[in-house]
């Protein structure tokens, strides 16, 4: 989602190196996807954790449906295979059919004023236009990148500024550097923007970097490779792209050849100016099962792709692997490090290191789920299991959830030791190690992720789901990491703190929001943090965000659901403030559950706009497989335990009821991709405590969605349903398979999904659709389908597109809600 990138969640994510997995994160999705955040963070009433009630305020009672024994028809033949084929002209009838189907009975989203508000917002703009430092101009000015899209440009502009025009009063000069739709019409492709990878200072000898001096920085980014999409699929189109120029590499002819790939799931890092780390399908062994590159080629400029040499490769059925660099020479005791991944499952990996290009890369001695990235002298480990490493020299034990850091010279010796089998000189290596610890967690504080400045890493962390940022300084010398301060408690708020230029200063884009509060960008110095309280390092404010709509009654509060299992499960709920608790509240139930995923605050501009003007109630479960409490809120809902994060959902769902907060017929929920599957689950296992339902491009068919796309790379999460995990328990959460055809009503259900969508296979919603009609002929069971055409895993390709499928789902469970749907 375009929008999302203009978030400061989103923002954070890229700048922060939670961990090599996080690189894969986005590979699946991010659990804030389905809001379209034009800002983003609250004041909150606080009430006291309450079990729900046993007896509950409607008539008929909320059943709940388990499945405890496999039926004999989970091995029946699948009569809707046909679906899974994504271009074929049976699918594309089917979909263009049920669209037709759909906006008969449903209405043209483009007529509504829902529409019409919301592409507004999308398109504002007021919106604040989050930037990136690519180097620095001639006269010493900072030199600032934005994409952008509007109603003048729809698939957006690259642009570029200056830092003293970015902070002028007055409006902001900005330089168009490449325009999307002019190119789109040009080469007759709807290009979608997927983002760029710049060709760092350091490594380009033409970038003027070595003419820098402290507090006086020079050089400026000359090359990146653009990554652009048709339709919005994650398969992109790679090009190179000349920043002094403002055009294309020739990929043919010229001085330079420019580097060039089509189509594909490819991974891409300059190691040089000159030279590309690759990973690219570039045959049938060059790809995992998961679609995933399997080795990385070093690619020199002007020579094949094919013929490039592999420097690292995996087995097929891992999910992907990838080489990168690590440039910590800017720090003090800091070198260029070199990194390969083997991501084995979705969490599990095997890292291979080595400390400048002429070492030999070892074996890094950790657990294959702890999360690794350097800092200065530096080696972070996030660990996510208890981790005893009494032969890695300590007898410490480490909480799964902690920070760690270890001095990385000594923990490359004792790795290499290690792996050679040596023991004299792992003891010697070993005596030389010592592990020290950054942040543990409690049973109410998680770690979230990282990011950093020249001189600081800034910590953030979790506290019952409220947002705190730590900062630690770089000790003299490279040393050891100082607590320099920061939140002493935590805050119903998004922060995203990112250094605005890392290499160079303390400096950094500070952006916050809540619920209920629209976004501000500061600049701000991280140098400054223990000074004038909380805040003291914020200088100067820089853009924000008008309310896009109106917030000025509402209230946010968290309360606290009890699970199936005694569990407290938190959730956030924005509502007007002092709304009758009658049952008669249009309340929207939003909720993800997996791949360690936290939901938080964040300005959400359609929510508002869709639902919380019209006076409903916005909810967002904290339930388990997210990370709001760490690797064990995630792990605890894996695999056989995918049960929890229902029961959770479940739990908050009668909690709202038993409260009075709403009644079934006045609740509905909605949820995507991971979420889908959530919400999927909702409707064949919860159909009572639900008047609407959304099931936005789901996993719904987990017998096969390990054969579909990207999903064998989720079996870490799921299970594998070739071996006995789907009798054991998968088939308990196909929601595909767990529809009751003798059930006589089911609620009103909207599924969605994307023809270009080639992480979630858009056969998931397409085929259990076309289920549910034909098991629902003559029943009370209003099911309603709509295809978008292009749009990938995001359900979108542009503003207009965005601005239509949020309308057609607000709008159909706004009206579901208050009985207006067609009969």
């Amino acid at each position: 989602s375009t929008m999302l990138m203009q978030s400061a969640i989103c923002l954070r994510s890229i700048a922060t190196f939670k961990s090599n997995r996080s690189k894969l994160l986005f590979l699946f999705h991010s659990a804030q996807l389905f809001h379209s955040v034009v800002g983003f963070s609250p004041v909150v009433a606080t009430t006291s954790p309450s079990a729900p009630s046993s007896s509950s305020s409607f008539a008929n009672p909320i059943t709940t449906t388990a499945m405890s024994s496999l039926p004999s028809h989970y091995s029946d033949p699948d009569p809707y295979l046909f679906l899974e084929e994504v271009e074929s002209p049976e699918s594309i009838a089917f979909a263009k059919a049920a669209n037709e189907k759909c906006l008969a009975a449903l209405g043209d989203p483009k007529d509504t004023e829902t529409y019409q508000r919301v592409l507004e917002a999308l398109e504002s703009d007021e919106r604040i236009p989050h930037v990136s430092l690519l180097g620095y101009g001639d006269d010493g000015d900072m030199l600032l990148y934005n994409f952008w899209k509007d109603s003048k440009n729809p698939k957006g502009i690259w642009r570029k500024t200056t830092l003293s025009s970015y902070q002028s009063p007055t409006e902001t000069k900005w330089t168009t550097v490449l325009d999307l739709d002019e190119l789109a019409k040009k080469e007759d492709i709807s290009w979608v923007w997927k983002g760029y990878t710049p060709l760092p200072r350091s490594l380009d000898p033409k970038s003027g970097a070595e003419e820098s001096t402290p507090g006086n920085p020079k050089g400026r980014v000359t090359r990146v490779l653009l990554n652009l999409s048709r339709g919005g699929a994650d398969a992109c189109y790679l090009r190179e792209f000349d920043l002094l120029t403002e055009s294309f590499v020739d990929p043919e002819d010229g001085d330079e050849v420019g580097f060039s790939l089509p189509e594909g799931k490819t991974r891409a890092r300059y190691k040089s100016r000159d030279v590309l780390l690759v990973g690219a399908d570039t045959g049938e062994e060059s790809m995992t099962t998961s679609g995933y590159p399997r080795t990385v080629r070093e690619w020199k400029r002007g020579t094949k792709i094919e013929d490039a040499p592999i420097v690292f490769e995996v087995e097929k059925t891992d999910v992907s692997c990838g080489q990168y660099l690590y440039d910590e020479t800017h720090r003090e005791g800091g070198a260029m490090y070199e990194m390969q991944s083997r991501a084995i499952t979705f969490y599990d990996s095997e890292y291979f290191a080595r400390k400048n290009a002429d070492a030999e890369f070892v074996k890094l001695a950790v657990a294959k789920n702890t999360e690794v990235s350097f800092f200065g002298r530096w080696v972070l480990l996030h660990v996510k299991a208890d981790w005893n490493p009494k032969d890695n020299g300590s007898d410490k034990t480490f909480k799964s959830g902690s920070l760690i850091y270890v001095d990385s010279q000594a923990f490359l010796d004792f790795s290499k030791a290690k792996t050679d089998g040596n023991e004299d000189a792992i003891n010697l290596a070993a005596s030389n190690l010592e592990y020290k610890l950054l942040f543990e967690p409690t049973n109410k504080t998680a770690y979230s992720g990282y990011s950093t400045t020249k001189n600081y890493l800034i910590l953030y962390t979790l506290d019952d789901v409220k947002e705190q940022l730590k900062f630690f300084k770089l000790g003299e010398g490279g040393g050891d990491f100082v607590d320099a301060g920061g939140d002493t408690e935590g805050q119903i708020r998004s922060v995203s703190a990112r250094g605005v230029d890392s290499k160079e200063s303390d400096l950094l884009w500070l952006t916050i929001s809540s619920y209920t509060q629209p976004s501000t960008l500061y600049l701000a110095d991280a140098s400054k943090c223990n000074e004038s309280g909380e805040d003291g390092y914020i200088l100067n404010e820089l853009k924000s965000l008008p309310h896009m709509f109106d917030s000025s009654e509402l209230e946010v509060s968290q309360a606290f659901a009890t699970s199936e299992d005694g569990t407290k499960i938190p959730y956030f709920m924005i509502s007007k403030k002092g709304i009758a608790l009658d049952g008669s509240n249009p309340t929207l139930l939003y909720g993800y559950g997996g791949f360690e995923i936290s939901l938080g605050p964040r300005y959400a501009t359609t929510v508002g706009i869709s639902w919380l003007e019209r006076g409903g109630v916005y909810v967002e479960a904290n339930i388990r497989g997210g990370g709001e409490y760490g690797a064990a809120w995630h792990q605890s809902a894996l695999k056989e335990n995918r049960n929890k994060c229902y029961e959770d959902f479940i739990a908050v769902g009668k909690h709202l009821v038993s409260t009075n907060v709403c009644t079934p017929q006045t609740l509905a929920c909605r949820g995507g991709s991971n979420g889908g599957l959530l919400t999927g689950n909702m409707l064949v296992q919860a159909p009572d405590l639900f008047g609407a339902i959304h099931i936005a491009v789901p996993l719904l068919d987990m017998k096969r969605y390990s054969k579909l796309l990207a999903g064998a790379s989720w079996m870490g999460e799921y299970g594998d349903p070739d071996t006995d995990d789907w009798e054991n328990f998968l088939h308990k959460y196909s929601a595909y398979h767990n529809i009751d055809a003798t059930r006589q009503k089911y609620p009103a259900t909207l599924l969605t999904t994307s023809t270009r969508d080639d992480r979630v296979h858009p056969a998931h919603a397409r085929k259990m659709t076309k289920k549910l009609w034909d098991l629902g002929e003559g029943k009370d069971w209003p099911v309603y389908y709509y295809e978008n055409i292009e749009g990938g895993h995001g359900g979108a390709a542009d503003s207009k597109q965005e601005a239509f499928m949020t309308s057609l789902a607000y709008d159909f469970m706004w009206r579901a809600l208050t009985s207006s749907l067609p009969n």
